[in-house]
């Protein structure tokens, strides 16, 4: 009880110390931990948006592939659309060897293999920064196609959301353009927010369209009660210095002010 109080007060100080300077180094907008959930619903709550980060089947020349799935729903009818990112991580960030999109009748499956792999999400992004991918498939009715995507962070913002309000949010333009052969290029734009250490919290696409957060299933909630707070704290301070996977939100192999720091960050969420 004694090592919990004491760290807990330490967490105290160093919050308020830290508050506005802690994690610059080490911000990750795009948190791919299996078992992350985003769940974003349109402003009307007639559709909804939902990224999970999942293990998969897939790999690729000895590497193990992870699956970041988006799924957009009609709600209240059968209209389902699957994207199906097969992602793995190095030294630069996410990098993305296949593409699997579900589009339902009757245009059915499309697929892009990426060899070598296409950087999805850089480790690191600040404003200005940019990237781009280009993929090749074969789609109904269409035929081959080309499907380009350039990114581009364009702005740091507040995101107010129901599930939360966000500082520091990238807000990611994401240009596209489809050319199927012999056949004029369908351009588009949509843009993304990404949260420090925590991920999408909101999305406009093409339509113009406005998705926001309604709750995730982060790991900041180390205790599974559906909320990050207090308890979470105390179990994070708890394993403080130890090398255990309980509590180490960040994956960095042993509990420390990190954790700390990023579960008081999202205290009250769910």
């Amino acid at each position: 009880m004694f090592k919990n109080t004491v760290l807990v007060t330490l967490l105290i100080v160093m919050l308020i110390f830290f508050s506005h300077n802690v994690m610059v180094s080490a911000q990750n907008y795009y948190p791919t931990t299996t078992g992350n959930i985003w769940v974003m619903e349109s402003e009307d709550k007639a559709e909804r948006l939902t990224y999970t980060v999942e293990t998969s089947d897939e790999s690729i020349n000895g590497k193990d592939l992870a699956l970041l799935k988006i799924t957009t729903e009609t709600l209240g009818t059968d209209s389902i659309t699957t994207e199906n990112y097969f992602i793995n991580f190095d030294e630069e960030g996410i990098k993305l060897y296949k593409i699997v999109v579900e589009l339902g009748p009757p245009i059915g499956v499309a697929t892009a293999l990426l060899y070598p792999p296409a950087l999805f999400y850089p480790l690191t992004l600040e404003l200005g920064d940019s990237w781009e991918l280009t993929a090749d498939s074969v789609v109904n009715l269409a035929g081959p196609i080309t499907f380009t995507s350039t990114s581009k962070v364009v702005a740091v913002e507040k995101v107010v959301t129901p599930a939360g309000t966000f500082e520091n949010c990238l807000k990611i333009r994401i240009d596209t353009k489809s050319t199927p052969t012999n056949l004029s290029a369908t351009r588009g734009t949509a843009y993304q927010w990404l949260a420090p250490n925590f991920g999408p919290v909101k999305f406009e696409n093409t339509q113009d369209i406005v998705y926001k957060l309604v709750s995730s299933n982060l790991l900041y909630d180390v205790t599974g009660d559906g909320v990050v707070n207090i308890l979470d704290l105390v179990f994070v301070a708890a394993r403080f210095g130890e090398e255990t996977t309980e509590g180490d939100v960040n994956k960095d192999g042993k509990v420390n002010i990190l954790d700390l720091v990023l579960v008081a960050q999202h205290f009250g969420t769910n």
